[in-house]
C-alpha cells in the first residue's frame, strides 16, 4: 500500500467526516487502507460501511482502492423504531433528520462545495501548466499584445474621464444635491442585489434523493416513499429544487434495523469503477484486497497462474509497479481480454501473459515470490479432483518464505480444510507428527516404524504419498477472510511456504519435471 503523503493535512476539508461503502468482508482492508493512505483517524465500521475522519484532498480520496463509493457524512444515528408506531410518526422522524439540525446540513454542503472548488482550481492550473514549452514560445507575443492593448485602453480611459469630469461639473451646477441622492439610491440598490444573489445561491441548488432501505423499515416503507418525504423536507427547509436527471447535489440515505445514515456522494462515478479496465472480470475491490494481502515489494516475481482477464495483476501493477508480473491461462478468449485490458491500462510492458496450463507451469521449482489467484468456481468451472494438482503445482514453483493468496469458493475452502484436518497423521500415542497439517513422507534411508514406510515400487509409493499429502503440504495458513461476491460467498486465504516439502527432499514423491520447465522466465 502506498505511504502516507506529506501533504495529507493540507486538504480543504480539514477534519471532515466521510464514509465509504464496501463489499461485505472487505471492511478490514478498507480500514487499513484509509489509515495508511489518508492518515485517517476515528476509523470505525458497521457492516458494509467504514467511517473515518481525514484532512486529505480529493486527489488523495480518489486513490482509495478497496471502497465502492465515497460519501461526505451528514448524519449517522440509531435506526427508526417501526414496530407499533404509526406511519405518521415515522414520517415525522424522517423529517427531523433535516429539521432538528439544519446546521449540520449547511456545514456539510459548505465542505462539499469547498472540496469541489479546490479540485476545480487545481485541475485548471494543471491544464494551464500541461504544456510549458508551448507557453514559453508564445509568451512574448502575448505580453506584447497585452501591453499594446493596455496602453490603448489607458488612453481611451483618460479621455473618457476628462469628459466625465466636465459633465459632472455642469450637472452639479444645474441639479445641486441630486447627485448625492442618486448615489445613496445606487448603494441601496447594490446591497439589495447582493442579498438576492446570496439567497438565490442557496435556493437555486437542485437535488435528488437516493434511498436504500432494509429490514423492518423496508417492509413498511418503499424507498421511493422515503425519498419523497426527505425531498419535501429539504425543499421546505432550504428552498432547494428537485431535479431527478441532472442535479447539483445528490443526497444518499440508508435506513435499516442497525443504523440511519445520510451523506453526499463525493464522486458521481463509483471508486470501484476503474477507468483503466476495459473488460471487467473479478470485482476490482476484491482483486486489490488480494494484492494488498500479498505484501508485494519492489523486485518481486508475482504470478497469477489462472489470470483470466488479468484483473488481479492490473490492480497489483497499478499500485506496485516495480515488480515482474506474469499471468497464465489456457483460454484464448481470456488472454485476448487480458491483453486488451493491459493496453487500456498502459501496462503491456509490466505484465507478461503466457498460454499454459496451471498444472504444467514452465517455471523452475521455487522460482516465484508471490502467487495470487482466483480459483474458478461456479457452474462453468467444475475442477473436482483437479484442484489438488493445481495447488501442488503452485506449491512447487513458490520458493520458501513465499506467499500464496487465493480466492476460494465456499466448497473449495471446505474441501481443503477437511482435507488438511483429515491428513494430519496421529501416532499410536495419539500425538501429531511434525508440523500441524503436514504428514511426513518417509525417506528410504529412515527406519520403518517412525512413519509410514515407502513401498518398494516407486509408482505405488509416489501415489501413496500424493494421496496422503494435504494440497498445501509446506504451506501454513496465515489469514482468512470471508467476503461477498454478490449472491455468493467466498474466502480470501493467505498462506506462507515454511519449508521445501519433504517429498522433494526425499526425491521419491515428486513427478518428473514439466517439459516446459526449461523455459525459465527472467
Amino acid at each position: 500500500m502506498a505511504a502516507v503523503p506529506r501533504d495529507a493535512g493540507s486538504g480543504p476539508a480539514a477534519g471532515a467526516r466521510f464514509f465509504c461503502t464496501a463489499g461485505r468482508g472487505l471492511e478490514p482492508f478498507l480500514m487499513r487502507e484509509v489509515r495508511a493512505r489518508l492518515a485517517a483517524t476515528q476509523v470505525e465500521y458497521i457492516s458494509g460501511k467504514v467511517f473515518f475522519t481525514t484532512c486529505s484532498n480529493l486527489n488523495m480520496l480518489k486513490k482509495l482502492k478497496s471502497a465502492e463509493r465515497l460519501f461526505l457524512l451528514i448524519k449517522k444515528q440509531f435506526p427508526f423504531t417501526v414496530s407499533s408506531v404509526s406511519k405518521g410518526k415515522i414520517y415525522n422522524e424522517m423529517q427531523r433528520l433535516i429539521n432538528d439540525d439544519p446546521e449540520s446540513w449547511l456545514n456539510a454542503i459548505s465542505i462539499w462545495k469547498n472540496l469541489l472548488d479546490v479540485d476545480a482550481k487545481k485541475e485548471k492550473l494543471s491544464r494551464r501548466d500541461a504544456n510549458p514549452l508551448k507557453r514559453n514560445v508564445e509568451e512574448n507575443d502575448i505580453i506584447l499584445a497585452k501591453k499594446l492593448k493596455t496602453e490603448q485602453m489607458e488612453e481611451i480611459q483618460e479621455n473618457r474621464e476628462r469628459q466625465l469630469e466636465k459633465q459632472i461639473e455642469e450637472e452639479i451646477l444645474e441639479q445641486g444635491d441630486l447627485i448625492t441622492e442618486q448615489e445613496q439610491f445606487q448603494e441601496e440598490f447594490e446591497r439589495g442585489v447582493a442579498k438576492v444573489a446570496a439567497a438565490r445561491s442557496q435556493s437555486d441548488v437542485t437535488f435528488r434523493v437516493s434511498c436504500r432501505c432494509g429490514g423492518a423499515i423496508a417492509k413498511a416503507f418503499p424507498a421511493q416513499e422515503v425519498g419523497r418525504v426527505i425531498g419535501i423536507a429539504l425543499m421546505k427547509q432550504f428552498g432547494w429544487k428537485a431535479d431527478l436527471r441532472n442535479p447539483d447535489l445528490e443526497i444518499f440515505i440508508h435506513l435499516n434495523d442497525i443504523y440511519s445514515v445520510v451523506g453526499i456522494p463525493v464522486f458521481r462515478v463509483p471508486l470501484a469503477s476503474r477507468a483503466y479496465i476495459r473488460t471487467a472480470g473479478l470485482r476490482s475491490t476484491i482483486a486489490w484486497a488480494m494484492a494488498s494481502l500479498a505484501e508485494i515489494k519492489a523486485g518481486a516475481f508475482v504470478l497469477d497462474p489462472m489470470c483470466g482477464l488479468g484483473t488481479i495483476l492490473l490492480e497489483a501493477a497499478k499500485e506496485w509497479p516495480d515488480v515482474y508480473y506474469v499471468g497464465a491461462d489456457v483460454s484464448n478468449s481470456q488472454l485476448l481480454g487480458a491483453c486488451d485490458n493491459l493496453k487500456t491500462a498502459g501496462l503491456k510492458d509490466k505484465i507478461e501473459l503466457l498460454k499454459v496450463s496451471v498444472i504444467e507451469l514452465p517455471l523452475p521449482s521455487e522460482s516465484v515470490d508471490i502467487i495470487i489467484s482466483d480459483i474458478p468456481f461456479g457452474k462453468k468451472f467444475k475442477l473436482g479432483k483437479d484442484i489438488k494438482s493445481i495447488l501442488q503445482e503452485m506449491e512447487r514453483v513458490l520458493h520458501v518464505g513465499g506467499t500464496v493468496v487465493l480466492l476460494l469458493s465456499e466448497d473449495h475452502h471446505r474441501r481443503l480444510k477437511d482435507r488438511e484436518q483429515s491428513s494430519i497423521p496421529v501416532s499410536s500415542q495419539g500425538s501429531h507428527t511434525g508440523e500441524p497439517g503436514i504428514e511426513k513422507c518417509l525417506n528410504p534411508d529412515e527406519e520403518p516404524g517412525v512413519s509410514e514406510t515407502v513401498s518398494s515400487s516407486f509408482e505405488a509409493g509416489h501415489q501413496e504419498c500424493i494421496d496422503k499429502m494435504p494440497p498445501f503440504g509446506s504451506l501454513v495458513p496465515v489469514e482468512c477472510y470471508r467476503v461477498s461476491l454478490g449472491k455468493t460467498g467466498a474466502f480470501i486465504c493467505k498462506y506462507k511456504k515454511s519449508h521445501s516439502p519433504g517429498l522433494e527432499q526425499a526425491g521419491h514423491c515428486r513427478p518428473s519435471s514439466s517439459p516446459y520447465a526449461s523455459a525459465v522466465q527472467q
